[in-house]
């Protein structure tokens, strides 16, 4: 007979009351496999999109895309971890991570520094992971860049703008409050725009005297993309990874070309972290940024996963800073 767990459960596409806290059956531990007893779990905007439908899955299905915890068993055939150790994982596969245990393959786990701790390898995998392929690999940041980057008091946020500042980027944040922006602020941006009361195009053109920025980095979607567009250089990146205010509508080529033969991208961590190397090989560098102290990650609040209905709507209004951490 298989191992139970408790797990958050969506059985129908829907509000955070379709989140229900539940016994649920774990599989079978394969030879390759490795059973992990979470102890923080990440809250990202892509388990709304999943909740919701905008990303669907086949029902039911257990959120989460990311977690920390400890080894209780090891398949046959995994020789490199043993029982006892600390691990997590970022959203390069099924979801699932919304448990208090979870059998994974060991091509998912990577073995945890002793100096992160487990609450912030939650709070870091998928949104660190994220920053790196962004910065790294869809647009290099050079030195000297221009960078605009929107939700720069978000979980994303806060680590890009300490990564690109790390780069020696110039980095415009926009943010929703002045509280925020002074977040922001510390964390590496050299200029805030208060997007609610400021309008973005004009206050770029302003800030790079008429210029535009080399790249746009966007995880807001529908309500940003058109002062973004407006934002960038003649042959600039747009760089869309996110629809917290919804997905952006179509886009007509010629609005690229109309605006400065403007290049476009919608990139998704799982076709940079395409196979265990290459995830590892991105890992290591996240891993590197945060133990020299070039990124320092903030956790903004915490929740118990069996209450984590609650963190969706503060999620969703807007409510939280930083990263935040669900705990079993």
């Amino acid at each position: 007979m298989n191992e139970n767990t408790r797990a958050i459960v969506v059985s129908q596409f829907g509000g955070p009351e379709v989140l229900e806290w539940q016994e649920s059956e774990l599989p079978p531990l394969g030879p390759t496999d490795v059973l992990v007893r979470h102890t923080a779990v990440g809250l990202n905007f892509i388990d709304v999109y999943h909740r919701t439908g905008l990303y669907p899955l086949e029902l039911p299905f257990t959120p989460g895309v990311e977690a920390a915890g400890i080894i209780e068993a090891v398949g046959s055939n995994v020789d490199d971890l043993s029982p006892g150790e600390r691990v997590a994982y970022t959203g390069n596969g099924p979801p699932g991570s919304y448990s208090e245990k979870r059998v994974l393959p060991r091509t998912r786990l990577a073995r945890l520094p002793d100096a992160i701790d487990d609450r912030t390898a939650a709070a870091i995998m998928l949104k660190g992971c994220t920053v790196e392929y962004l910065v790294n690999r869809t647009f290099p940041i050079s030195a000297g860049d221009v960078v605009l980057l929107h939700a720069a008091a978000g979980g994303v946020g806060l680590i890009a703008s300490q990564w690109l500042n790390a780069l020696g980027a110039r980095v415009i944040g926009t943010v929703g409050s002045e509280e925020k922006g002074e977040l922001a602020r510390t964390s590496g941006c050299d200029e805030v725009i208060l997007y609610r009361v400021e309008d973005v195009a004009d206050r770029v053109r302003e800030i790079t005297d008429g210029r535009g920025v080399d790249v746009v980095y966007d995880s807001v979607g529908a309500a940003t993309f058109e002062a973004s567009i407006k934002s960038l250089r003649p042959r600039g990146m747009m760089v869309t990874f996110g629809n917290a205010s919804g997905p952006v509508p179509p886009v007509p080529p010629l609005l690229l070309s109309q605006s400065g033969s403007l290049f476009l991208t919608r990139p998704v961590l799982a076709h940079h972290y395409t196979d265990p190397t290459e995830a590892a090989e991105g890992i290591a560098k996240l891993f590197d940024m945060v133990l020299s102290g070039k990124v320092t990650p903030l956790i903004g609040q915490e929740y118990s996963l069996s209450d984590v209905s609650k963190a969706h709507q503060d999620l969703e209004h807007r409510k939280t800073v930083g990263s935040t951490v669900l705990t079993t």
